[in-house]
């Protein structure tokens, strides 16, 4: 598969209360050109969303976010998963997920966890949380000393500050939230989130 950096300029970070909502969301999402999604396993819907937009959007990339256990890791791949992020990692999440034989990108807010990564080989990272972290200026720097680790920055970022993420040398994407405000959810204005993710699928890297 394509590095997950490298699918879209924006990654929707996707939170669902009930899993029929998720196949109508993903074909949304799709049809305003972000075909990669995230899903995060914060509610008992996310596997089943998973499992539907795998099973019923083909052109969609989803992943399973918010992956913090070896058990998350099993449960996603197992839902159809076709990557996992995690908002951070340990030796043995990492193993986990290292041994899933899908796409990973492991959470990293400190230089520390950033070479600690490099030393195992692993290159693709989701920074988070991205504003709250030093934002632009944080990852500019990581740039000279690390120019071989890549970033998904995630946490706070909007249609507005994403450019500034996507200007940056070591940034591949940015992850995101301001294209599923909670209304259009509410009201399953599944038009209005297509016309918000064709706004960010325009944003250039």
């Amino acid at each position: 598969m394509t590095s997950v950096l490298d699918l879209a300029p924006v990654v929707p970070v996707v939170v669902l209360e009930d899993a029929a909502d998720a196949v109508p969301l993903a074909r949304a999402l799709v049809a305003g050109g972000l075909p990669a999604i995230e899903v995060t396993l914060r509610t008992p819907a996310a596997p089943d969303s998973i499992r539907a937009i795998a099973a019923e959007v083909p052109d969609a990339v989803v992943g399973a976010g918010t992956v913090i256990s070896p058990a998350g890791v099993a449960d996603a791949v197992a839902a159809g998963a076709r990557f996992l992020v995690s908002p951070g990692w340990t030796d043995t999440l990492l193993d986990a997920m290292k041994g899933s034989g899908v796409p990973f990108l492991p959470g990293v807010s400190t230089t520390s966890e950033v070479v600690a990564l490099l030393e195992r080989g692993v290159t693709e990272m989701k920074f988070f949380p991205a504003e709250a972290a030093g934002g632009t200026a944080y990852l500019k720097s990581l740039g000279a000393p690390l120019p071989q680790a890549r970033f998904c920055p995630t946490g706070g970022i909007t249609l507005a500050s994403a450019p500034s993420y996507l200007a940056l040398a070591n940034v591949g994407c940015v992850g995101g939230t301001w294209m599923l405000p909670p209304a259009a959810l509410a009201t399953k204005d599944w038009g209005r989130v297509e016309t918000l993710a064709r706004e960010a699928a325009a944003l250039r890297r």
